[in-house]
């Protein structure tokens, strides 16, 4: 994308990056299906042949692990679309899902806290940590002080490691389709190396005073520390979802200070507390993030590709008008 010096013609510009965006999704992008019907897939790939079954804690996983498989293994979820995946409290069936695994893929860094019981209750199903490799960056505030914060995958530069990890262990599992997996790791990281820099582009344009990304959760670190950005938030980790009136005073008060001209939230959480923000500190609230979770194949984001390009998006149009606002 090409824009001219001029810095109110760049804004301009930015209004029309929406669009292109969303004219860059690829078309293939694998979809995550329901719980029901991942359990319809899985018998009747099953029945049909012997292609071994992998899961993942969630759908994020999911979506990326089934660009890497192709139609060589069967990939599903454990937890729903839409799921709170930090407290969420596995099913019986979930338990007979899992024993049947091959292979279960799992984000680690305390984001699945269930998941260590969960695969205490499995009778020799190995499992494989997609965050290996990735450098944490510690929780700065509230209970989890120092314990790592697990949303890794939320930087397209962190997804390109999840993108290697899963390469290798399915070449474990499978080392008969070793170069199918290797081609499709290949073609799929350059998809994500797209996106991760055409943020890059955008966000550039952002004035470095005003270079702030302030959501409901402290999601976007990862994020923040790869593209130069300062991160606010009210909570650090969504199993805090009821917000305090002393969180939301101390995010409206590190919004005035610093003069943040647009701020956001997570959709699987409410965004009440964040609108209290928004109208204290005269703000403007930019919309919703996606950050633990799909949407459905008829939401925006069904894919992860859409996830990353929808928040891309979403934060570079947020920032860039609140930035032009400023400066009338």
């Amino acid at each position: 994308m090409v824009f001219v010096p001029h810095f109110r013609q760049k804004i301009a510009l930015s209004s029309v990056l929406l669009g292109l965006w969303l004219v860059g999704c690829s078309p293939e992008t694998a979809e995550v299906s329901t719980s029901a019907e991942q359990s319809e897939i899985s018998t009747t790939a099953t029945e049909q042949d012997d292609r071994k079954k992998v899961l993942t804690t969630f759908s994020v996983l999911a979506d990326i692990a089934k660009n890497v498989a192709g139609d060589r293994l069967i990939v599903e979820s454990i937890t729903k679309i839409g799921s709170e995946i930090h407290g969420y409290e596995p099913t019986p069936s979930d338990l007979v899902r899992a024993q049947d695994a091959d292979l279960i893929l799992y984000n680690g860094m305390n984001l699945e806290r269930w998941f260590e019981q969960f695969l205490g209750n499995l009778e020799d199903v190995p499992s494989v940590l997609l965050t290996e490799g990735i450098e944490p960056i510690p929780i700065g505030s509230g209970p989890y002080t120092d314990k790592p914060n697990p949303h890794a995958w939320m930087s397209p530069k962190n997804a390109l490691i999840y993108v290697e990890n899963i390469r290798q262990a399915f070449t474990e599992l499978d080392p008969e389709n070793a170069d199918y997996y290797a081609a499709n790791a290949e073609a799929y990281s350059a998809e994500i190396q797209a996106i991760a820099d055409q943020l890059e582009t955008d966000l550039s344009l952002v004035p470095a005073e005003q270079r702030y990304l302030v959501s409901c959760e402290g999601a976007f670190s990862y994020l923040a520390r790869d593209y130069g950005l300062e991160e606010i938030y009210i909570w650090p980790i969504n199993a805090e979802q009821q917000f305090t009136p002393k969180q939301v005073q101390t995010v409206i008060e590190a919004v005035k200070e610093n003069n943040v001209p647009t701020i956001f939230c997570e959709s699987t959480v409410s965004d009440e507390g964040q609108k209290e923000v928004a109208k204290a500190s005269g703000a403007r609230f930019g919309g919703n993030l996606y950050v633990d979770s799909l949407s459905t194949a008829e939401g925006p984001v069904p894919s992860y590709l859409q996830l990353l390009e929808y928040d891309a998006r979403t934060i570079a149009n947020g920032l860039l008008a609140g930035s032009q606002t400023q400066s009338d």
